[in-house]
């Protein structure tokens, strides 16, 4: 593909739109989710039934989706503003995120920003003053995204919800 002044074209990013997630969506996002964690050595198989767990997040949280141009659901995160759900927040001031994840056939392409930037945006429409999330070490494609995003890591808030399991923390000001 080249551009009219000559220059090769940027190939065209997907077009995705992101929205509440719908009951016939929890299948898909259970085995994206499950895929992404424990098929790709970031989660413990144990941890899988609590991923596939779509219908229990999406009681606590705001479960959000990704669609691609065609409508299929290549990415989710669940939003949370309150709740027992959000074991990592410290006040009513703090939103979070949970089990985002994105379909490998679109990383790479601004999926989970554009996930994250919906996070944002209703947590301040929430009137939230911090955004907090917990990830795992491995994690550090998405450490990556989290610093383009201008989250700062909050080392003093790691912990560890079973023994063996270490999750570091980061924060963004909203």
């Amino acid at each position: 593909m080249v551009s009219p002044a000559g220059a090769p074209a940027l190939p065209r990013e997907p077009a995705v739109s992101v929205g509440p997630a719908r009951p016939e969506d929890f299948p898909r996002i259970a085995e994206l989710t499950v895929s992404v964690y424990v098929g790709g050595g970031l989660a413990s198989p144990e941890y899988g039934t609590q991923l596939a767990d779509v219908a229990g997040r999406a009681a606590r949280a705001q479960l959000l989706v990704a669609r691609d141009a065609d409508g299929r659901v290549v990415g989710s995160v669940a939003l949370v503003l309150g709740g027992d759900f959000g074991e990592v927040l410290e006040s009513d001031d703090e939103a979070a995120f949970r089990m985002l994840a994105v379909d490998p056939a679109v990383q790479g392409r601004g999926v989970g920003a554009r996930l994250v930037r919906t996070c944002l945006d209703r947590a301040r429409a929430a009137g939230k003053r911090r955004m907090v999330l917990s990830t795992d070490p491995r994690m550090t494609a998405a450490h990556r995204l989290y610093a383009r995003l201008g989250f700062t890591r909050l080392p003093e808030r790691d912990w560890s919800p079973v023994p063996g399991v270490d999750l570091l923390v980061y924060a963004l000001e909203l």
